[in-house]
């Protein structure tokens, strides 16, 4: 089994290796067959330069500024309504969460473009509004939070209300504090999720302000050539925000992932 494991871990850590490689490399180095990976000479001004060459801090900024507003807002309205689900019975509760569910399935590219045409027609197009408005729900964060709360007893609700506590006042005093490790689960794959969109804002930000992280890459990706040596600079440190916030949640990620799959 370690062994197993041990495969599948290089495996996965193959392209991560390889872009570390290539982001030391010259241009004309990154695609050479046989792959060389540990280069001749290590052109370490690939990350000093790339924040000279396009305004890198800029796109961080944006990146982290949608991020972060997505997620909290995710965790918020995901949580909120999870518990509706979970412990307030009301006519059709089940039917209801399972249509909500159901759009999961459905494709993005399918409502793509009536989706813009909306944003479109309101003004919200090249503002970091439409993107925070479209992706402030979540059916997925719903689903992950509903499965947690379905471990937390009844009781503790029943009990709470006994004590005068509103359906307002046990979210906020009793299950937000028992769900730690599930918001911190959804609060970590929605980060990384929005962290790498490129569809999102490559579709509703025109202006190069506004511009994400992975957007912003694209500067470097010419008509008849690329600059491979720093799309792969830029891509290491984009990805260290996202490795260092997953270790500082790591407990709760996997502790939120393993519960919520459990029924109590």
């Amino acid at each position: 089994m370690y062994v197993l494991l041990s495969v599948l871990l290089a495996l996965v850590l193959l392209p991560f290796i390889w872009m570390l490689s290539s982001s030391f490399k010259h241009d004309n180095e990154v695609l050479t067959v046989p792959i060389r990976w540990i280069p001749e000479t290590f052109v370490w001004s690939n990350y000093t330069d790339i924040w000279t060459r396009v305004p890198m801090a800029g796109y961080l900024l944006n990146s982290a500024i949608l991020a972060v507003a997505i997620s909290s807002l995710q965790v918020l309205t995901g949580s909120f309504a999870a518990y509706g689900f979970a412990k307030i019975r009301f006519p059709g509760r089940d039917a209801l969460f399972l249509a909500y569910i159901a759009t999961i399935a459905v494709p993005w590219q399918a409502y793509m473009i009536p989706q813009y045409i909306m944003m479109q027609k309101a003004g919200l197009t090249n503002t970091f509004t439409v993107l925070i408005l479209l992706q402030a729900f979540s059916a997925f964060g719903v689903f992950l939070m509903r499965q947690y709360y379905s471990t937390i007893p009844d009781e503790l609700m029943e009990a709470a209300r006994i004590d005068g506590l509103n359906e307002y006042g046990i979210w906020a005093r009793i299950i937000l504090p028992l769900s730690k490790p599930a918001l911190a689960s959804l609060a970590l794959l929605t980060f990384v999720n929005t962290w790498n969109d490129y569809m999102g804002p490559f579709i509703y930000l025109s202006s190069n302000e506004l511009w994400t992280v992975q957007i912003g890459l694209r500067s470097f990706i010419g008509q008849y050539s690329a600059q491979y040596a720093m799309i792969m600079a830029g891509s290491v440190i984009s990805i260290i925000p996202i490795f260092l916030i997953f270790m500082a949640g790591q407990r709760n990620f996997i502790s939120g992932i393993a519960t919520s799959g459990l029924k109590g």
